[in-house]
């Protein structure tokens, strides 16, 4: 097994790619208890439209089908539900989909290598019937209905249209309850062929054991997988405009709701520094630290430290900064001012040592936990990206990087608005 050490942190990371391609990320932990395991495909809501790399066929498929896989994945021939089998044992398990990927995992201290059975088992063996995914819609249904009642969905999901023209991360994760009846068995084992073969999934372990015990495991209980060719995804063509400036939601909340947006390019760089340097630069202007923040918060115009988000993937990247105000244009306002006033300015030495400090401190923590060691691992894998690098590339970054960064993405056209508000 290939291995990386970070001294810093003073943990290793053990790689290994089976014959099948599976990537396997193991990190042995010492001093704990709990054990956490995950696995990940890189199939998201975005994946739509791909050519089959077995047949070479061209497939468009319903909004939503990603989503709808994750929830169908542990019920099994026999009866059973593996999520309830897995909870019976004691392990804390559950899955989930965004735009990019769809994971499976389970944190337990006891019976771990039961549940690691059990998670093997159910992602390699999907089972789908003409009943069982009819029965399923209407679960899924009720889902998309709840969480277009949910203030805080509804106004993220608002911005990414807002800031995206023809991207399918603009589309519910979820899809809508018409893109969902469109979904039959033979979609989702088309989808489930393709993109659950091995070659396109990340396995991380994390806990108190050897690395050749769990790699032992693996192969053990992984099924045989010929190889599969690269799969071809197809993207429609986006704008590098914004699609509109702002949009506006009643709905049934006290306070409003808002999303500001900043729509990025992507582009072929070094995302992690890239990251990083973003991450300091939100809070060094929004956290509850900074100067907007206090004076925002005096003038009684915002409570609550806002959340401050860069996401990315092959087609989208975007900063999102969500909270609550009774003037959220207001806000958007003085934002926009200070935006131009550090533009013209740049970040002091103090905010940024004290801010680069911050985002640091979070990294290091960030590795206490075997739950969030394993989530980083696999996701960052996934996108072909060695985790510890994260707390190198730290290291280097410069003022000046951040004040450069800050004139070239955060651009007044570039910004949106989304609002939910009270109903009238």
């Amino acid at each position: 097994m290939e291995i990386l050490e970070n001294k810093t942190v003073k943990e290793k990371a053990y790689l290994e790619e089976l014959e099948n391609g599976l990537k396997v990320i193991i990190v042995p932990k010492e001093n704990t208890n709990k054990k956490m395991a995950i696995i990940g495909t890189k199939f998201g809501s975005i994946d739509n439209h791909f050519i089959n790399p077995k047949t070479k066929e061209e497939i468009t498929i319903p909004d939503g089908v990603a989503h709808f896989l994750e929830h169908k994945m542990f019920e099994q021939a026999d009866g059973s539900n593996s999520l309830d089998t897995l909870t019976a044992i004691g392990a804390d398990a559950n899955a989930y989909t965004t735009n990019d990927h769809t994971a499976y995992y389970f944190e337990t201290i006891d019976n771990f290598e039961e549940a690691f059975r059990e998670l093997l088992n159910y992602v390699f063996h999907p089972y789908y019937t003409d009943e069982n995914v009819e029965k399923e819609k209407g679960i899924i249904a009720q889902e998309i209905k709840m969480y277009d009642d949910d203030p805080i969905s509804k106004v993220f999901l608002n911005s990414l249209k807002c800031m995206y023209n023809l991207c399918p991360v603009r589309i519910d994760v979820a899809g809508t309850v018409e893109s969902i009846n469109k979904i039959n068995k033979e979609t989702l084992y088309n989808c489930y062929n393709t993109f659950y073969h091995p070659s396109n999934m990340v396995l991380a372990v994390c806990g108190n054991f050897k690395p050749e015990y769990i790699l032992n495991l693996i192969k053990e209980n992984m099924p045989y997988y010929e190889k599969q060719e690269e799969i071809k995804r197809i993207y429609p063509s986006e704008k590098e405009e914004i699609c509109k400036a702002s949009m506006q939601e009643e709905m049934e909340v006290s306070i409003p709701a808002f999303v500001i947006g900043i729509k990025d390019r992507v582009e072929n760089t070094d995302i992690i520094k890239k990251e990083l340097i973003l991450n300091i630069i939100l809070n060094c202007i929004f956290d509850e630290n900074s100067e907007l923040f206090k004076k925002l918060y005096e003038e009684g115009l915002i409570i609550l430290e806002p959340d401050l988000e860069y996401e990315y993937s092959d087609i989208y990247s975007q900063i999102s900064i969500f909270a609550s105000s009774k003037n959220p244009e207001k806000v958007f306002e003085k934002f926009k001012q200070t935006i131009q006033d550090k533009v013209k300015n740049g970040i002091d030495e103090k905010t940024f040592n004290r801010t680069k400090n911050k985002i640091y401190g979070r990294l290091i923590t960030s590795y206490n936990s075997p739950a969030q060691i394993a989530r980083i691992f696999m996701r960052d894998k996934l996108n072909n990206l060695n985790t510890f690098d994260y707390i190198e590339r730290w290291k280097d970054i410069k003022i000046e990087d951040v004040n450069n960064m800050l004139k070239e993405k955060f651009k007044e056209e570039r910004m949106i608005l989304s609002v939910v508000k009270p109903k009238e």
